[in-house]
């Protein structure tokens, strides 16, 4: 099977999903987006719910690399690694915002049938944070990464101006760090 036709199918699936939302998506549509037809997306997924699923797993491990990627740039400062680490995750909720009106349904949606994908991805990103901090933070870096990726979780509940998150975001980080400077030695 060809990676890039699957790439174009679940490409056309999010076109889909964020146009009609996940209950008026079919796949006649998903096919005609991607160019192709039913049978041939039928070779690539099993169903609307499976494309739906392949997508957000795309979706996670795609904003997980970046998050990883960004969490190792040397010429940033503790601060600025973990906002940007944290701000990959909030933008995938600020982007399906964006993109669509039917934001809520998806993510309503998307809690049922990819809850365990979410849940893998909030642990792994919660891992990115922890390992930011483990210079810093020592042994409390895994407790501290937990509130943080809860306070992006948090202002992920009301992106009615896509900036407001991003800002809270920023503050939260620079009182967290400013917190972690005045605490000193983490024994």
């Amino acid at each position: 099977m060809s990676s890039d036709r699957l790439e174009t199918i679940l490409t056309a699936a999010y076109a889909c999903f964020t146009r009609h939302g996940m209950r008026r998506t079919t796949m006649d549509d998903i096919a005609a987006e991607a160019g192709m037809s039913r049978p041939a997306v039928y070779q690539y997924v099993r169903n609307k719910d499976d494309a739906f699923r392949r997508l957000a797993e795309r979706l996670f491990t795609g904003s997980l690399h970046q998050a990883r990627h960004l969490a190792q740039a040397p010429d940033r400062t503790l601060e600025q690694r973990l906002y940007d680490v944290l701000a990959a995750k909030l933008e995938l909720t600020l982007t399906l915002h964006r993109d669509s009106r039917h934001a809520t349904e998806l993510l309503d949606t998307s809690a049922k049938l990819t809850g365990d994908l979410a849940t893998t991805y909030t642990r792994d990103i919660t891992d990115v944070v922890a390992g930011v901090l483990a210079e810093t933070a020592g042994p409390r870096a895994r407790a501290v990464a937990d509130v943080l990726v809860a306070l992006t979780r948090g202002l992920e509940a009301d992106v009615t101006n896509p900036d407001l998150p991003r800002q809270r975001l920023r503050a939260g980080v620079a009182l967290t760090v400013a917190g972690l400077m005045t605490l000193g030695d983490p024994a």
